[in-house]
């Protein structure tokens, strides 16, 4: 089967789950009722056979790889995409209301000119492909039922059951318009209403009116980080204030690779950064959402830390692969569930920290049960900060002392710190004026190559990791300490592509390497992000730009970002959209606006 490319997709979403819709107008992916739910159209992870719905023009002079010309209604998650033929124009609607009861996924067919023959063929396969569902009708409605689930299908259009799949052909003419409307109940429920599409395209793009308009960004590249910042709210689960790192799972890092994830799922570190891009351009209400999630996933057992949590708080995220999908483009294993959930990563410590501060700063008052959590937090990364962990990466081979692990670490320690001289916490001042002390020492020491002048990735390694690029903006060493700029240049040096995207490690491609794991992957977008911070903060300000304006022409037609890119092929590799990326672009854009603001001539009266 030809894929589309995974940039090709468009992403709509309700804050509970989303669906990926192509370019050639097929939704191939579509979990209910959850993001973590099993998929009924699994079809971006095998063929249509394993479950779509496309709708798209029915006439000969459509070729099979066709694609609508498609945009982003306003500051929305409401895709429009239009197809010119010969015969007329049409164009298609597609959105998922903020949900109030039972999900849905809308889609409106409007003739703009001409009148055009359209099909829809939707195929639902739950069990991410693997079940074919009972398809009948109940009181002049379509419904497809399996176990558990039920998918009722309502339009005005004449509909039909062959093989599987629910197929309507019927044309447009200009001015006129057919909605379908996909709802998702537990089978055993009453059905659910049907709704009114006009109503509820009202109230969705209200929803998101409202909620862009609360963005206090105004530098430039604005409407890149708007756009992010609405592909991060969609990856938020409104119901927990959990935040998925990206919506799919096992999208390859490299094509025909075995590099695939779940990444359904909520990873500390993950939310916490997107929460403090959130929280810099003025979302204070997601910050209070999901510290609340924290407390409820995490306060309890605080000993026993996870990197990572279901979307509620769930723990046990067991891993296992699904054999009877080939993966995309044939990348295989497809994988449900993440192994590392058992990883330690010190890491975690400093971005969860770090996250409580900002959102102190930001006016989020501390209350009794975060402050205890808190203390916790700090006092088991006093008895842990020197045992080697897993690291930001989660590898999957040996442990190692990671630098980047006990710099934040540090961060974790120094943040408390500043809490508590601002009278926010009640600790032991003395104690972690002395750890900060120690954690800042170790590293200096044990992770910076004098003959290089570089920080390493480990203690006494020669190799280099993007994630030391962050030094300079945590704050534990000066931008212009020439330990810091070597390290910058050493990163451009020896991970940046020609084109200045860079890889987050060396990967040993046939070899296993630091990671435990086979093959190699793409230029890894946050890093590449990373490296526009660091170079804005150690003045190196034009480059900076050139870069961050090179990474903008990466996102695809629809300002969308997935985990990494090949420079070689021009193509977005791993699962999409990636929250880190968007986080990435936000922070870089209020990096690069506030040190030119600093750095601006100030004007003479």
């Amino acid at each position: 089967m030809h894929h589309p490319h995974i940039e090709q997709y468009g992403l709509i979403g309700d804050m509970q789950t989303s669906a990926h819709v192509g370019g050639n107008g097929s939704i191939d992916w579509l979990c209910l009722p959850r993001f973590d739910s099993p998929a009924f159209c699994a079809a971006l992870l095998g063929t249509p056979k394993h479950g779509a719905w496309q709708i798209a023009p029915a006439v000969a002079d459509v070729a099979a790889d066709a694609v609508a010309e498609r945009r982003y209604r306003g500051d929305s998650l409401v895709l429009e995409s239009v197809w010119r033929l010969s015969q007329g124009t049409v164009r298609v609607t597609d959105f998922m209301p903020p949900r109030d009861g039972a999900p849905q996924v809308i889609r409106v067919v409007e003739g703009v000119a001409g009148a055009v023959s359209m099909t829809s063929v939707f195929r639902p396969r739950p069990g991410y492909g693997r079940v074919s569902p009972w398809i009948h009708e109940v009181g002049g409605r379509v419904i497809a039922e399996a176990g558990a689930d039920a998918l009722w299908l309502d339009t005005s259009t004449q509909q039909v059951e062959k093989d599987g799949a629910v197929t309507s052909t019927f044309t447009v003419a200009e001015g006129e318009s057919v909605a379908f409307v996909l709802s998702w109940a537990p089978s055993h429920a009453a059905a659910p209403e049907v709704p009114d599409p006009d109503a509820a395209l009202a109230q969705t793009l209200a929803y998101w009116q409202d909620w862009t308009s609360q963005c206090t960004y105004e530098g430039p590249y604005r409407d890149a980080v708007v756009r992010s910042l609405i592909t991060l709210k969609a990856m938020t689960y409104a119901p927990s204030g959990g935040i998925v790192a990206a919506p799919t799972t096992s999208l390859p890092e490299e094509i025909g690779g075995g590099r695939n994830w779940d990444y359904r799922y909520t990873w500390l570190r993950d939310a916490a950064t997107t929460l403090a891009a959130l929280l810099g351009t003025g979302y204070r209400r997601e910050a209070e959402d999901w510290r609340r999630w924290l407390l409820r996933a995490v306060a309890g057992d605080p000993e026993n830390l996870q990197i990572m949590y279901g979307i509620t708080g769930e723990r046990d995220l067991p891993e296992r692969e699904l054999d009877w999908l080939p993966g995309y483009e044939n990348s295989s294993p497809v994988r449900v569930g993440n192994a590392a959930a058992n990883q330690l990563q010190l890491d975690v410590y400093g971005e969860v920290i770090e996250t409580l501060y900002l959102a102190h700063k930001s006016g989020v008052a501390y209350c009794r049960d975060t402050a205890l959590l808190h203390r916790r937090l700090v006092e088991l990364l006093a008895e842990r900060w020197r045992e080697p962990d897993e690291g930001i990466w989660e590898i999957r081979g040996e442990r190692r002392h990671f630098v980047h692990s006990k710099v934040m670490a540090w961060v974790a320690v120094d943040r408390t710190i500043r809490l508590a001289e601002a009278g926010a916490l009640d600790v032991d001042l003395f104690a972690l004026m002395e750890l900060r002390e120690a954690i800042h020492h170790e590293v200096c020491t044990r992770g910076f190559d004098t003959e290089r002048n570089t920080f390493t990735q480990s203690y006494g390694s020669r190799e280099l990791d993007a994630a030391l690029l962050l030094i300079p903006r945590t704050g534990f060493l000066p931008p212009d300490d020439p330990r810091v700029t070597g390290t910058v240049a050493a990163v451009r040096r020896e991970l940046a592509t020609p084109q200045g995207l860079v890889h987050r490690y060396p990967t040993a491609g046939h070899e296993k390497g630091v990671d435990g794991l086979d093959g190699d992957e793409g230029a890894f977008l946050l890093c590449s992000f990373w490296l526009v911070d660091a170079l804005a903060l150690t003045g190196q300000i034009t480059d900076a730009r050139l870069l961050f304006e090179r990474l903008l022409t990466v996102r695809s037609d629809l300002g969308l970002l997935a985990e990494e890119y090949d420079p070689v092929s021009g193509r977005q590799l791993g699962n999409f959209p990636q929250a880190f990326s968007h986080l990435g672009l936000i922070e870089s854009a209020t990096t690069l606006y506030s040190v030119e603001c600093a750095t601006a001539p100030v004007m003479a009266a």
